[in-house]
């Protein structure tokens, strides 16, 4: 018995020393967020001086309505109203909701923004085009303070409804599609 405690300290201290260089090793890794915007449209890129503070991604709803089409009488068309989606951090954890109108990203810890669309690029026929907002002030004080841009990427689906008719019949019905997009979140550097 005395020469199996030797071999269990052994293992005991193998498996210590392989968790401490495990740690290290996590500690030395960039632990900020890595999205790169190279590849999106220049029109959609957030200006030099600002640094990604945080990537979430969106997944919810969007609410379109059976409208007049502006300036052609007698046509309809089916009318963006406003999103309602959960925004989830890159390990699965929800860190808070967007929703509108007015398109309103806010955080769990209660602090809140909306922003003014400056841009829109196509991304696919049957998603949401990418989008870059600049921030409005925030309200309250926590993750959306000091926010200057959020960029709308990677999306899936989101368009208005294509099998729900929107005729001068169905005027004023809401019809509601599912999305995602990862919304990127950019502070003054």
């Amino acid at each position: 018995m005395h020469t199996s405690r030797p071999t269990r300290s052994l293992a005991v201290l193998g498996t210590v020393s392989a968790a401490a260089a495990l740690l290290a090793a996590c500690g030395s890794m960039s632990s900020g967020p890595t999205f790169n915007q190279s590849s999106l449209p220049p029109t959609i890129q957030v200006p030099a001086g600002n640094k990604v503070a945080m990537e979430t991604v969106g997944k919810g709803d969007i609410t379109y309505e059976c409208r007049d089409k502006a300036n052609t009488p007698g046509q309809t068309e089916w009318v963006f109203v406003g999103p309602d989606a959960k925004l989830w951090d890159r390990g699965g954890k929800q860190v808070g909701k967007y929703y509108g109108p007015p398109a309103t990203w806010e955080s769990n810890d209660g602090s809140k923004l909306t922003a003014t669309q400056l841009a829109v690029a196509p991304s696919g026929p049957t998603s949401l085009p990418f989008q870059l907002v600049k921030a409005n002030p925030a309200v309250g004080s926590g993750a959306m303070t000091g926010v200057t841009y959020i960029q709308r990427v990677a999306l899936q689906g989101g368009v208005a409804p294509a099998a729900a008719p929107c005729t001068p019949a169905t005027k004023g019905q809401k019809q509601v599609v599912q999305y995602q997009a990862d919304y990127i979140f950019w502070k003054a550097s």
